[in-house]
């Protein structure tokens, strides 16, 4: 049939199933999550009325400046992502395109998935409250902490819980009046892990005042990928060094704090 067309008319003809091919590839969903800066919260103050730190059975003192643990948004596990979705994300500084498996298990539903992130935010608050308490060499059968944060799930606010209670029952300020911010999983013994998203939350963290981040060491490369301007970072592997690290910028002394 083709030979009897002209050269034009044919060429026509065979991109016809060629483009119909790319439409159907470009409207299918794919299997991605996009991701972007998402909010952060002090933990040193309120959120939605409640303290996010409350301790009793020792003595707290007021703390000044912020600690913001960070997150980020992504679209949700039954979010149908197309190729132009992809296109937009790929062109954008603040915005990520993930594999989906990497940001929810597969063959969960969307209720499954909530209920498992919310249980390892609780996991995070327990290993958080050890990890502080056995810093400070307390009893935590006599130091009680309870933690509050609504509507964020997920094991990466765990440093910044640790640091909270540290600065309500340690000597000395923290933040020196400053707005630091950050991110890390931790276990019980203090041990700091990488999360992901880690160029997504510098920029979140830079939007919501933040001088200093801290980041575990391992995800540094990731952080200075889109680092913003002003915004220090601060690798850490253990809750000690990042106590250390921000002591030494409140009393002034830079060249003890490492940066990436």
């Amino acid at each position: 049939m083709l030979s009897s067309l002209s050269r034009p008319r044919a060429l026509a003809l065979c991109a016809l199933p060629v483009a119909a091919l790319f439409a159907v590839v470009g409207l299918a969903p794919l299997p991605y999550a996009i991701a972007q800066p998402g909010t952060t919260a002090d933990v040193l103050g309120k959120d939605k009325g409640r303290e996010v730190i409350t301790i009793t059975g020792a003595p707290v003192r007021p703390t000044e400046g912020q600690l913001r643990m960070t997150t980020i948004l992504a679209t949700g596990p039954s979010t149908e992502v197309d190729l132009g979705d992809v296109a937009d994300a790929w062109f954008r500084t603040d915005r990520a395109v993930l594999p989906r498996e990497s940001v929810y298990p597969s063959g969960k539903s969307d209720a499954e998935i909530e209920k498992r992130n919310l249980g390892q935010m609780k996991q995070s608050q327990d290993a958080a409250t050890l990890a502080a308490l056995d810093y400070l060499k307390l009893d935590p059968e006599e130091v009680k902490v309870t933690l509050h944060l609504a509507d964020i799930g997920g094991p990466s606010a765990g440093l910044l819980f640790s640091l909270g209670i540290v600065d309500k029952l340690d000597d000395g300020d923290l933040t020196g009046g400053k707005t630091v911010a950050g991110t890390g999983t931790i276990d019980a013994d203090g041990t700091v892990g990488a999360v992901g998203g880690v160029s997504l939350k510098t920029q979140a963290a830079a939007r919501d005042g933040a001088t200093v981040f801290l980041v575990p060491k391992a995800e540094c490369s990731d952080a200075q990928a889109e680092q913003p301007k002003g915004l220090r970072l601060v690798p850490v592997t253990a809750l000690s060094d990042a106590v250390a690290s921000l002591r030494a910028l409140e009393q002034g002394q830079e060249s003890k704090v490492p940066s990436c």
